[in-house]
């Protein structure tokens, strides 16, 4: 089998488009009918760097139509797979879409672009689909088994695993990487294709033929060897090889032989990297609004802030949990509204009076019902340990509410940090201090304004803007509809604590109210999405 890679001219001054637009398809008209697979860059419809989105839809109308066509009538002349890269138009709005033609020049499929960049995003392209959980997407023609990467998916090794489950024999990878060397591309292609056990075929531009960034076409063996690089010259490199061969390596000292990849999946630790996978929800930063926050975790079918009410809420699609932490006498950090023990458990006194050990001995389910009987007190790395990830944490740090002598801010980041929830947590707490603290320790992670005690319906937004915080959390009854649009207009989220009335739900939610905190989250919830 005979594939070729693409690297057309590319500028940085779109008054060379027509002529780009005019090598690329010259380009097409050069292959010959010895080819069976054919791969254009990214963005092969906008041949040169555009600003904003408005200057890139032009290029893609003016183009877009002549080289789809062209596209198909090469693959149908050369017999041959083809795969361009371009922008295509959909319900939610315009994808990077990989375009896959067939030997008869059919529109056999097309993948959609895993990760966006910053600036695509920005640009305003269609991410939505990005935030499902999706099987890596496999294109099959004539026997052959092709994935895909686009440009700043190939930066995504912990994907590379699950490709490599879905045994593809060929990795087409459209680009326009304009940054990176030449020797980086090459290593990164290797790398996919030894961890995959596929044949990479990666398209790229050229700025010019002695530039050492962009370009880079390439073709790479499953064994890591490079059978083409056109580094930055201008054209097409082409290649025959075997798509069926496979590399197959020991597995391990005495053992059979087998890909990398089964080699790796034999002893894998998935518990070892960072949060990852379809069990993953969005980001604080990027998960919508408004939201509901099972407050205490759903603390109205199972005891508060305990792992059951947490589980239930999560598994219900809770947006957020809510929950509070106090420090024991030999420092391990417990979750438990009150300072004391009393209401919740058989034991009496405070909470930090007492060894973790000494408030494992006491229950904490019974008082909620006989069927919770012998819950145990859970410890914050319970909570992340079980639920990292899976929802946003609503962390209320009682004990710098009371000021503490030792505020525990880098166990508790530590602790954060861990187990990668900083993107899915932040801190609440009244204590402005500790607020500077934390921010200056750990701007990585968000915080929270609490009700300090101030009865001005003002009080705790100015104190948000003066603190540079993000979010304020509301405590009813001391604020009013013009707290909330103060709020909104220097950028500040309100939650409000707490409503678990439906009435009174919808009258938060009318004032603007971004998260509402509730006891009784299927009830609310309800009210919050109709």
């Amino acid at each position: 089998m005979k594939a070729c890679v693409m690297q057309p001219p590319y500028s940085r001054d779109t008054a060379f488009s027509d002529a780009n637009f005019a090598e690329k398809m010259k380009m097409l008209d050069q292959c010959g009918t010895d080819m069976d697979i054919i791969v254009l860059p990214e963005y092969s419809d906008v041949p040169c760097a555009t600003a904003t989105m408005e200057e890139t839809l032009y290029f893609h109308n003016k183009y877009i139509d002549t080289l789809l066509k062209k596209c198909a009538e090469t693959a149908k002349r050369c017999n041959a797979h083809l795969f361009v890269n371009a922008l295509s138009k959909e319900e939610a709005g315009y994808r990077n879409t990989t375009y896959c033609f067939d030997r008869s020049g059919n529109l056999a499929g097309k993948y959609f672009k895993k990760h966006l960049p910053p600036l695509e995003l920005d640009m305003g392209l269609d991410s939505t689909y990005t935030y499902e959980a999706d099987k890596p997407f496999v294109l099959e023609l004539d026997g052959l088994r092709y994935g895909f990467l686009t440009c700043y998916d190939f930066y995504f090794y912990e994907a590379f695993p699950r490709i490599a489950q879905e045994k593809v024999d060929i990795i087409i990878g459209c680009s326009l990487q304009r940054s990176d060397g030449h020797d980086a591309i090459e290593t990164m292609c290797k790398f996919l294709a030894y961890n995959t056990n596929a044949y990479v075929l990666r398209s790229s531009v050229s700025f010019d033929e002695d530039s050492t960034v962009c370009g880079a076409s390439m073709i790479v063996s499953p064994e890591g060897k490079v059978l083409a690089n056109m580094g930055g010259k201008f054209g097409v490199a082409s290649a025959e090889f075997d798509p069926h061969k496979k590399h197959l390596k020991p597995g391990g000292y005495g053992n059979p032989h087998m890909a990398h990849w089964e080699y790796v999946n034999m002893g894998r630790s998935p518990w070892q990297y960072r949060a990852c996978g379809p069990s993953v929800t969005l980001s604080d930063a990027k998960m919508p609004y408004p939201r509901v926050c099972a407050h205490r975790g759903f603390n109205t079918i199972a005891p508060e802030n305990s792992m059951p009410a947490f589980g239930a809420a999560v598994a219900m699609g809770a947006e957020e949990i809510e929950f509070d932490l106090w420090p024991t006498t030999d420092g391990v950090l417990v979750s438990c509204h009150d300072s004391t023990l009393d209401r919740v458990s058989n034991g009496h006194g405070k909470i930090y009076e007492h060894s973790y050990a000494e408030l494992l001995e006491l229950d904490f389910g019974e008082k909620h019902g006989e069927k919770f009987k012998g819950l145990k007190i859970p410890t914050f790395e319970d909570i992340l340990r079980k639920f990292a990830g899976q929802v946003i944490m609503n962390i209320h740090v009682k004990l710098w509410d009371c000021d503490f002598a030792d505020p525990m801010i880098e166990q508790i980041v530590a602790l954060i940090r861990k187990y990668d929830a900083q993107e899915h947590a932040y801190f609440m707490t009244t204590n402005d201090k500790i607020i500077r603290q934390v921010m200056e320790y750990a701007p990585d992670i968000r915080c929270c304004v609490g009700w300090d005690g101030n009865k001005d319906s003002m009080s705790m937004v100015d104190r948000a803007i003066q603190l540079g915080a993000y979010k304020v959390q509301l405590f009813k009854p001391y604020f009013n509809e013009e707290t909330v649009k103060k709020a909104h207009a220097h950028g500040i989220l309100c939650n409000v604590f707490w409503s678990d009335d439906p009435e009174e739900t919808k009258r938060f939610r009318e004032m603007g109210i971004d998260t509402i905190l509730t006891n009784d989250y299927n009830l609310i919830s309800q009210v919050v999405e109709r």
